[in-house]
């Protein structure tokens, strides 16, 4: 079996060649909350790749077998973590449901899509760990629900301060694949970006409101 610190700079390379994540200092993007970033991401593109999408299912599968045992269901986070979570489930032969961002307007009004029971425990999935407010959301619809959720796994976090302490106060422990430091690592390495790069990205993830303001034009 592969070590973490192996298959999370493999999965990191995997993102940064098929342009799942970019990586961009001099020219930021701007995300729809209008805030400049150095990175983007769409994890979504990984299903394009049918190499790369069994590699880092079962790397969710290894992941949450080893820091959480087995769950009774697979919940994944509309949208990026529902095709995700999907994959899992069938692999592990486990029940799938979805969670979406926000109760349908109409029929039932359900946030949660598929069958769950009162006691029932879940792996919630998500693709991608921003702040954490919008998979916490997504944990307590099933806490509503009456489920126990024994954890969340992602393929990647940026690793924000915010995400760390919205997630402790929940109590939900998260294990991603790869992260925001070992991203920069596998970039420096093959060339993705230069030296001078490095501390421009450290600094976005330290601060992401001051760095956007210093590289304003």
């Amino acid at each position: 079996m592969t070590s973490f610190d192996d298959s999370a700079h493999k999965i990191a390379e995997f993102l940064l060649q098929i342009k799942a994540i970019k990586l961009s200092p001099d020219n930021p993007f701007t995300w729809a909350s209008g805030r400049k970033s150095p990175i983007y991401c769409d994890n979504r593109k990984t299903l394009s790749y049918p190499a790369i999408r069994t590699y880092i299912r079962q790397e969710y599968v290894n992941t949450i077998n080893q820091s959480f045992g087995r769950p009774d269901i697979i919940a994944g986070v509309a949208t990026g973590g529902i095709a995700k979570g999907a994959l899992i489930a069938q692999e592990m032969g486990l029940p799938f449901v979805y969670i979406r961002s926000e109760a349908k307007k109409h029929g039932l009004t359900n946030m949660i899509e598929g069958v769950v029971e009162k006691g029932q425990s879940v792996i919630v999935v998500e693709d991608l760990i921003s702040t954490g407010g919008s998979s916490l959301k997504a944990v307590d619809a099933l806490k509503e629900a009456g489920c126990i959720v024994k954890g969340m796994v992602a393929i990647f976090t940026y690793g924000f301060d915010e995400a760390t302490e919205n997630f402790k106060k929940a109590n939900i422990l998260v294990k991603t694949l790869t992260d925001y430091n070992i991203l920069i690592e596998e970039a420096l390495k093959k060339d993705f970006i230069t030296e001078k790069d490095v501390d421009s990205l450290k600094a976005w993830r330290k601060d992401p409101a001051k760095w956007g303001l210093l590289t304003k034009k």
